[in-house]
């Protein structure tokens, strides 16, 4: 699966767009951008590809996309019929997360947007969300400039209060570069993004932050609401599924490459992961990609 860098910069002298997508069906190809991307469905269905997630997507659905993590929006089969009198229809936002300068990183009143839009690297569904909010960020186009900015940082911050949401691509699919403002934490992180395809444990992990072992698997499960092992294997089964969606390398080989000792323990974590084999997982996008 090819991917394609989309320019998404002209923004007609505003500091982000909102554009209503109604076609056909929508745009079939696999690409990224640096812009993040806020996108609520308003007709149509199909299946989502973000990152390493594989999810049907259906009307009324709000997802926010980070900078750079590749995506495809893919109608089922039947919009792509010559006599097909379906459309795709979709309201999407892009916007550079430094769109306003340092606001959401500098003042205490906007932390929790800050929050969000780091959390957006492995992009974010937004579960049972108030009709009244979506309509929000469907209509938000009839304000002048100025009213849309504000009524969208209005939008940005419900969402970043929201509960209910499902972090959709796994860790391997997130960005290294991704600070959450912890130094300790930017440093297991940074080893962690360095190393996983080596043989490294959480021993390794408290040396290195001069902790006790027992002490940081306490405070890392804390965090990050699992286990060391458990996200170590999240990390190189997304990497594993990206380079599967670039078509680089064998299965055998991807398994090896990801950081798994032997084939068997490596189809075993990524079906307890994604849910499907290896195999599988690249059956479902080759047979997405045969769509018409």
């Amino acid at each position: 699966m090819k991917l394609h860098l989309l320019n998404r910069t002209k923004f007609d002298n505003t500091s982000f767009s909102v554009n209503i997508n109604d076609y056909k069906h929508f745009l079939k190809l696999w690409h990224y951008h640096p812009e993040l991307e806020l996108v609520v469905i308003i007709k149509s269905s199909g299946t989502s590809f973000i990152g390493d997630s594989i999810e049907k997507f259906e009307e009324g659905e709000v997802v926010l996309i980070g900078k750079n993590l590749p995506h495809k929006w893919l109608n089922d089969d039947v919009y792509f019929l010559e006599n097909s009198k379906l459309n795709a229809k979709a309201v999407a936002i892009h916007f550079r997360e430094e769109f306003l300068g340092t606001l959401f990183e500098k003042a205490p009143e906007m932390i929790s947007i800050s929050k969000l839009l780091q959390k957006s690297s492995q992009g974010i569904k937004f579960i049972g969300l108030e009709k009244k909010l979506i309509d929000k960020i469907i209509n938000l186009n009839i304000n002048d400039v100025f009213k849309r900015t504000i009524k969208f940082i209005e939008i940005l911050y419900a969402l970043s209060n929201h509960k209910q949401i499902k972090v959709l691509s796994s860790a391997g699919f997130r960005s290294p570069e991704v600070s959450i403002g912890n130094k300790s934490l930017d440093r297991m992180y940074d080893y962690i993004f360095d190393n996983f395809k080596k043989d490294i444990s959480s021993k390794d992990i408290a040396d290195i932050l001069f902790m006790n072992h027992a002490s940081f698997s306490r405070f890392f499960k804390r965090v990050h609401k699992k286990t060391f092992t458990r996200y170590l294997n999240e990390i190189r089964t997304g990497y594993a599924c990206k380079l599967i969606l670039e078509s680089k390398y064998s299965i055998s080989s991807i398994c090896y490459e990801s950081g798994y000792n032997n084939l068997s323990n490596f189809n075993k974590h990524f079906k307890d992961i994604k849910g499907m084999s290896p195999t599988d997982f690249i059956k479902a996008h080759l047979e997405k990609d045969k769509a018409k």
